[in-house]
């Protein structure tokens, strides 16, 4: 058993396309290695900027023998009267590769027929590897790829050197026009030239002793420890940015921080400016004192160690302070304009080319939104009309800002920030960042009331908007990121325990798009099995079974928070030792309502009764709807099944002596609208014959 080292060195592959490459060349790898018999050990990715590695523990020198069983013709075919084999049987033996002797006859199902036990021929692992290698390496997927020279392969960037070792011995093999050697790159500055590894076990140290850490773990360590070192140098903090710290690991080598400082007079923009300006442009952490205000501090990240740290800060400052110059400019030209004269620019932008424009989308939200705050739970609601209402008005004005045009990402946060600074009510300058929350699934939700009824608005209205021209999403394809949007509404609304009616709330939004009352009831049937797919994913997630999931669903899907608790009622009651024979009684009686629909009587007949049976089950019905009724009303459906899961036996006593299906028309109809008034008990809160 060795170690098996793949080594692919290249031009500096940027930083996101590293993690995601290494993981699907390890999975190709492995696979490669199990579908020809190889045994091997776990493996381990390492990279950076300049190199994709992989290293698998304990890989077998051969391939695992295999042996497999092959049948030929019929005895009677392979064998003559004497005993003696025929042609076919030959020519059997020739083709499995084996003498006419270590033929053997076995019984099968069809009969008596020649079989032949073949061994596979067993290769050396680095053969194979040689000769699988090119196709591996090649099928590693990156967001973009090019070519480079005159070959006509393709790679993120060009590659420069190819390393493969299995132990000691060196693998031989070609990508394009590069051949593989016991070498691979170092450090570009600290380093330059090619190094050569004597043995797989050994890489990790030799690339360390050349200025690399490969491991991107270790070399993300050291960053951390490097850059906190350095902040505590400078009585700071690093503003909290796990995303910048792996995307700057995978920036360098071998990481080497340096500090620098900007002007005072930049604090004067929002701090998200600056932040974004030093981690979009430059890859800078921003630090702050002790309280989490912003110091006019940074902290770059080198990939070499150089003599004069201090003409490298100086480099770094001199690039930013023209990024942040620009910010200030685009900021203070801003804040010559109102949020208001933006929201009238939005007239010129569309929002989509038959839906309008992001001015007439503000004034939609705005309608959705007051209505949204008469169906809700909240209290004080005039004050929260005029909130929602002023919230639509400008929560995208700052899209046609200075500084979001330049600083995309800041969408909404500057609009929060401009409206603090006009002196709006916090509740609204948050409402403008967060109403595009949950970003994704599981993401942050909005923080109060404005807020979660600003962003259901704006996500309901986006909804029945592409819904109403036919914009649905198919497949993989979703350009409006529906389903997100979807999803977004969902866990608000649970969150905030907001149960709107789902079919009033998505007729509302419809209002401004469907004029025709049948075409408008088509598309409120499309959107609510749209959100009914969204929330069956939801509730699985959430660890509930999919049959208590379906069972609640199809029961009823109006109120969302009303659907979670049932759910959970549900799959409580089904883990009850005696749920099976108890859902098998009520699945037989949701089966005949079904397929009785329409012939039930409108009530029970208690004279119509011919069996003892018939009035128990009667009895215990009224008593324990009027148990139940309150039950349900209060949200306690635990206790509402367990109430109704007394009907069992009842239930059970009417089939043993009653016939439902009789051939009097009324004595039918009669039991019929008994087994109705049974299932009317739970039809809103579960479907049994989705169980």
């Amino acid at each position: 058993m060795n170690r098996l080292l793949i080594e692919i060195g290249a031009e500096e592959i940027p930083a996101g396309y590293i993690i995601p490459a290494l993981e699907a060349f390890k999975k190709n790898i492995l696979l490669a290695l199990d579908k020809r018999r190889i045994d091997h050990g776990k493996a381990q990715t390492l990279g950076t900027p300049r190199r994709l590695a992989l290293i698998v523990e304990d890989v077998a020198d051969m391939q695992k023998a295999k042996t497999s069983t092959i049948t030929g013709p019929p005895e009677r075919v392979g064998f003559d009267g004497n005993g003696s084999p025929t042609i076919a049987a030959e020519k059997f033996a020739s083709k499995a590769g084996v003498s006419i002797d270590q033929i053997k006859v076995e019984d099968t199902p069809k009969g008596r027929y020649l079989t032949a036990v073949v061994e596979e021929k067993c290769e050396s692992s680095i053969s194979i590897l040689e000769g699988l290698l090119e196709k591996e390496i090649l099928s590693i997927p990156f967001p973009k790829s090019m070519r480079w020279g005159s070959l006509s392969i393709s790679f993120a960037r060009p590659i420069i050197t190819l390393a493969g070792l299995l132990g000691e011995k060196s693998l031989d093999f070609k990508v394009g026009n590069i051949k593989s050697s016991p070498y691979f790159l170092g450090h570009q500055f600290m380093h330059p030239g090619k190094v050569k590894i004597e043995s797989a076990d050994n890489y990790v140290e030799v690339a360390e002793s050349v200025g690399i850490i490969p491991d991107i773990e270790k070399r993300k360590a050291v960053l951390i420890q490097a850059i906190e070192a350095c902040a505590k140098d400078h009585h700071s903090q690093i503003l909290k940015d796990d995303e910048l710290i792996n995307i700057v690991t995978n920036l360098v080598e071998f990481p080497f921080p340096i500090v620098g400082k900007f002007d005072d007079e930049f604090l004067e923009v929002p701090d998200e400016v600056l932040i974004t300006a030093m981690r979009e442009h430059q890859k800078c952490f921003a630090l702050t004192d002790e309280n989490g205000h912003l110091k006019p501090l940074f902290i770059a990240v080198n990939n070499t160690k150089v003599k004069d740290m201090k003409l490298v800060a100086s480099g770094h400052e001199k690039v930013l302070r023209a990024r942040l110059s620009d910010a200030k400019f685009f900021y203070e030209v801003d804040c010559k304009s109102s949020l208001d004269e933006f929201a009238l620019k939005l007239k010129n932008v569309t929002f989509q080319e038959k839906l309008g424009s992001v001015y007439d989308k503000t004034q939609r939200i705005s309608h959705l939104g007051q209505y949204l705050v008469e169906e809700s739970s909240y209290e004080n609601k005039d004050s929260l009309k005029k909130d929602v209402a002023r919230a639509a008005q400008i929560c995208k004005s700052d899209l046609v800002s200075q500084v979001v045009i330049e600083f995309t990402k800041l969408q909404g946060v500057i609009g929060r920030a401009y409206a603090l600074k006009a002196g709006e009510k916090e509740d609204i300058a948050h409402a403008i960042e967060q109403h595009y929350r949950p970003v994704y699934s599981g993401g942050k939700l909005p923080e109060n009331p404005t807020a979660c009824l600003l962003a259901i608005a704006d996500k309901l209205d986006t909804i029945c908007g592409c819904f109403s021209v036919g914009l649905i999403p198919t497949g993989g394809a979703d350009p409006y990121a529906l389903r997100r949007q979807g999803i977004g509404i969902i866990q608000i609304m649970l969150e905030e325990n907001l149960g709107f009616s789902l079919t009033a709330m998505i007729d509302n939004g419809l209002g401004s798009y469907i004029d025709d009352a049948g075409k408008r009831e088509e598309t409120v049937l499309k959107i609510k099995e749209f959100f009914k797919n969204r929330m069956i994913n939801i509730l699985t997630d959430m660890g509930f079974s999919k049959e208590a999931v379906n069972s609640a669903l199809w029961a009823s899907f109006e109120d969302l928070p009303d659907v979670v608790l049932r759910v959970k009622a549900l799959d409580s009651l089904r883990k009850e030792p005696d749920f099976e024979p108890l859902s098998i009684t009520f699945k037989r009686v949701e089966n005949i309502i079904k397929k009785a629909e329409g012939k039930a009587g409108i009530s029970v007949d208690e004279s119509l009764f011919e069996d003892p049976s018939e009035k128990g089950l009667f009895s215990a019905v009224n008593e324990v709807r009027q148990i139940v009724e309150g039950l349900i009303q209060e949200g306690n459906y635990d206790k509402a099944l367990s109430h109704i899961a007394t009907l069992r036996s009842k239930v059970d006593i009417f089939f043993e002596n009653v016939m439902v299906m009789a051939e009097d028309t009324k004595l039918r109809q009669n039991r019929i609208a008994l087994l109705s008034s049974v299932s009317g008990l739970f039809k809103n809160i579960a479907d049994f014959s989705m169980i």
